[in-house]
């Protein structure tokens, strides 16, 4: 699961809804939105600030 983190406590996860891929938006905890493309997703969250979380082995 790809997940990306942002300013104001914004976190942007790709989910699976109903079948289907989606960009889940969370703030602070809260979901805010889920969008089905980019364009979508840039209306809640500025797409420049987004960093990829990457999870590291032991």
């Amino acid at each position: 699961m790809s997940r990306w983190v942002g300013a104001d406590g914004y976190e942007v996860a790709v989910i699976t809804l109903d079948g289907r891929p989606r960009f889940r938006v969370r703030q602070l905890g809260y979901t805010i939105a889920y969008c089905r493309t980019v364009a979508e997703l840039a209306q809640h969250v500025d797409l420049a600030d987004l960093v990829e979380v990457v999870e590291l082995r032991r």
